[in-house]
């Protein structure tokens, strides 16, 4: 999924990169403040696709001797990165452009401008958030959309489709505002759109940096991959019984297994090693993201 993952973003780094481009044209030759907001949050945007790419990189950097476990949690910190500047690279610039065109309303210039960009922008904005939504279902497999982002390892898909929804929903609320703005010459009403960008982008930002926090702190693996782990253990020739199954994801693709493992008491240390390397192989095979498994030979009885 990590090359699902790279097109999303690449497709929204040259889409927000474009719009960024034509927003800043459109706020420099009419004064619109939700204009100037809209390129702000799309330069941002921009920005948070190249800080993604670079989380993806990192992360696939080997372990050494300082970092024993890799850098899979790199993808993680990124993403927390790009959350705080949706906040305040985006919403709060937004927000306070609105408060400043609302203390010093003026009539915006050459509306039709901003209205064809806004346009082509969101037509644009849509085949970035395609893309994103196609790669974000087949990871969802048929869940709920919000169990889903719950339950995601992966930030970065939904980062980029929470980023999009963002943009679409500037870009609307631009639109709406600088045309009731104009028919019913009310210029506060381009300032009160901006701020209900900056209001949107504070959201999606609380929202990221919530689910992202916790890929930091450490989540365990899905359910079923440690139900598949255990049936392995607890089918191996010599087990008696598995307990303490604990796991973590350094990574989307990183996950650390550590179980307890009673082995029958007539096994050589010999027969226990054998049977674990097994164990390590078998395990692998069947859930390939489980990049290390610990094993602890216990006895449950003493």
């Amino acid at each position: 999924m990590a090359g699902g993952s790279k097109k999303v973003v690449f497709a929204a780094l040259i889409a927000n990169f474009g719009i960024a481009v034509a927003k800043f044209g459109g706020a420099f030759f009419t004064g619109s403040s939700a204009m100037l907001s809209e390129g702000v949050h799309s330069l941002v945007d921009t920005s948070n696709q190249g800080l993604l790419l670079l989380g993806m990189k990192r992360s696939q950097k080997p372990a050494d001797a300082r970092h024993p476990f890799g850098y899979s949690r790199e993808i993680y910190f990124w993403s927390f990165v790009v959350a705080v500047l949706l906040f305040a690279a985006g919403g709060a610039v937004a927000i306070y452009e609105g408060i400043h065109k609302l203390s010093d309303p003026h009539p915006v210039d050459n509306p039709e401008v901003n209205y064809i960009i806004l346009s082509v922008a969101i037509l644009l904005e849509l085949g970035s958030f395609a893309v994103a939504l196609k790669e974000f279902r087949s990871v969802a497999a048929g869940r709920h959309w919000w169990t889903a982002v719950t339950e995601a390892k992966d930030p970065v898909l939904y980062t980029v489709l929470f980023e999009d929804t963002a943009a679409l929903l500037g870009l609307i609320v631009a639109l709406v505002g600088l045309a009731l703005a104009e028919l019913l010459a009310m210029p506060e009403l381009d300032g009160i759109a901006s701020i209900v960008i900056g209001i949107i982008l504070v959201v999606a930002s609380a929202i990221l940096a919530k689910e992202t926090m916790g890929l930091i702190i450490g989540e365990a693996a899905m359910p079923e991959v440690l139900e598949e782990v255990e049936r392995l253990l607890g089918s191996a020739e010599g087990v008696e019984e598995v307990r303490d199954i604990y796991s973590v994801h350094l990574g989307p693709h990183d996950i650390v297994v550590t179980a307890a493992v009673d082995f029958d008491d007539r096994l050589t240390a010999a027969d226990v090693e054998r049977i674990i390397a097994g164990l390590v192989e078998s395990v692998r095979a069947a859930q390939p993201d489980v990049r290390r498994l610990f094993i602890a030979p216990t006895s449950f009885k003493a």
